[in-house]
């Protein structure tokens, strides 16, 4: 679940956000601070885990260490030495702090990037891209070319696209783009490994909830003046950074081919990242093709915003898969989710209402969903939860959770205040493998129910994808009148028994496979 912290500041409104995870920590090695030799390339000194971790020795891998750092702009590079693990011997080149200009970091056999801390991609140019906000900052483009690995050299590293800046990592399907751990390139992560790093945060200028001036409005859409004043800040960080504005169309660029895995370290005392977090992301950011591996908090989570995901893959996340709040008008399209047995909360939560003021938030949040595969095996109570009047419709979708509710409703979660509401959660063209009720009210689908819904025992292969049993069940319902973003669909769930999308560009795990002959144990070697 995700607890908001709020202080108001007069005329910005700066709002504290914090996200609640497992309180402990998820493999030795990754919460020291790696250490750094040569900072002026002057020795070629190795990059060592910081004690009690050993470095481990090569295991017969084929990679040789690049010659050294490319120039990827103005902001150099820093040449850290090499690094050693089970596919051989790479060159470290460590990012810069902050980029403060365009730069374009190139996949070269031999070399990983690293983050040795929080790494700002431009500084924050302010919830408006005019001088009007009175906010000037650094706008930067980041562009990351196919095969290009990164890792987080401590716990505490993680990336942070400002707002007014962007990112352009755009993976092949052959090719993805890896952000991952130090341990994991050492090779001491298993299964269960998580919360070796922080992980990877989008931030832009569309609207978000939760403050004042977007709540005492009595008039939807709120105010263009009352949204730009509407910003939050991400907690737990030194000089934290700030999202939202007025700019539903907002563009923080493009995502596409990515694996995030063993992400989800404690900035501050019950603030965790994901995989994946975004703030006040626009509408014109592409989303696409992501996999979200052993996040120790949620796979992704979405605050406020206009946000469009598609193919967007989570597995064995320990809170949430996905987690959407803070007036987020969330449409996510071919989504997987598959818990590691007896870990993890829910599929999905989304939440809207703050409960600290005593009128709902605007904007209300939103998330509609279709073409979905829930495989909720983890250890929450049931597989969907709604909280705080945030508004829901899924279709098209499988949800599986044998012996458990599929939905929970509580927090008057179904009070309306007339604005921005879109009535009460709506399920269609659905298959649930769940119990429609439970022993409480607030756990009963039934009154959500439209039209072509069963319940009945799935038979799904490699976990997820249909069966001819799923693909014989033709959906009666066309998402398509819900939003241009989603694309017309013949089956349900989110892969038929022809699909082939989740393949190649992801990593296969004991939990799950996707059939690609990576482990997400072990880093590819592109030549």
């Amino acid at each position: 679940m995700t607890h908001l912290s709020r202080s108001l500041i007069l005329g910005t409104s700066i709002l504290a956000l914090a996200a609640c995870g497992p309180e402990d920590l998820g493999s030795p090695g990754a919460n020291g601070d790696i250490n750094i030799g040569d900072i002026d390339n002057s020795v070629d000194n190795s990059v060592t885990n910081p004690t009690p971790t050993p470095t481990p020795t090569a295991t017969g891998g084929t990679v040789t260490p690049a010659a050294g750092c490319p120039t990827v702009g103005a902001d150099p590079l820093i040449n850290s030495g090499t690094i050693t693990g089970p596919e051989g011997t790479w060159r470290v080149c460590t990012l810069p702090s902050v980029f403060t200009e365009d730069a374009n970091l190139v996949q070269v056999p031999g070399l990983l990037y690293a983050m040795n801390g929080r790494v700002d991609v431009g500084t924050d140019d302010g919830p408006t891209d005019d001088a009007s906000d009175g906010i000037t900052g650094n706008t930067v483009e980041l562009t990351i070319q196919p095969g290009v690995i990164i890792y987080g050299a401590t716990g505490r590293s993680y990336m942070v696209v400002q707002r007014g800046s962007t990112i352009d990592a755009v993976g092949t399907s052959t090719r993805p783009i890896i952000f991952t751990s130090q341990d994991n390139v050492f090779g001491l992560t298993n299964n269960t490994s998580s919360m070796q790093w922080g992980g990877l945060v989008l931030l832009g200028r569309a609207p978000v909830s939760d403050c004042d001036p977007g709540k005492t409005t009595d008039t939807f859409p709120v105010p263009d003046a009352n949204l730009i004043a509407c910003s939050q800040e991400l907690e737990g960080a030194l000089n934290p950074p700030s999202f939202g504005g007025a700019t539903p169309d907002d563009d923080s660029g493009d995502l596409a081919f990515v694996q995030i895995r063993y992400s989800g370290f404690t900035l501050n005392s019950g603030s965790e990242l994901q995989s994946l977090t975004t703030g006040g992301l626009g509408n014109a950011t592409r989303i696409s093709y992501i996999q979200s591996f052993n996040s120790s908090d949620d796979g992704v989570e979405l605050f406020g915003g206009e946000p469009k995901l598609d193919h967007f893959i989570v597995v064995g996340a320990e809170d949430d898969s996905f987690d959407i709040d803070t007036g987020a008008k969330a449409d996510i399209q071919y989504g997987v989710v598959v818990q590691r047995a007896g870990s993890g909360d829910n599929a999905l939560e989304l939440d809207s209402e703050d409960k600290d003021f005593d009128v709902n938030a605007l904007p209300r949040t939103n998330a509609q969903f279709t073409n979905f595969t829930f495989i909720a095996q983890g250890s929450g109570s049931q597989a969907i939860r709604v909280r705080g009047d945030a508004d829901l419709n899924m279709s098209n979708g499988i949800v599986v959770k044998p012996g458990a509710p599929c939905l929970r409703i509580n927090e008057e979660g179904l009070s309306t205040n007339g604005l921005d509401d879109q009535g009460a959660p709506a399920f269609n063209s659905m298959i649930f493998d769940c119990d429609t009720t439970s022993d409480s009210g607030q756990n009963d689908i039934n009154p959500f129910l439209g039209a072509g819904n069963s319940f009945q025992s799935t038979s799904l292969t490699t976990l997820f994808v249909n069966s001819a049993t799923e693909d014989a069940y033709t959906p009666v319902f066309d998402a398509t009148g819900l939003s241009t973003f989603f694309a017309a669909s013949t089956f349900v769930g989110a892969a038929s028994s022809s699909d082939t999308w989740y393949a190649g560009w992801t990593c296969d795990s004991p939990t799950v496979s996707f059939g690609t002959g990576q482990s997400c144990l072990a880093l590819p070697v592109f030549n």
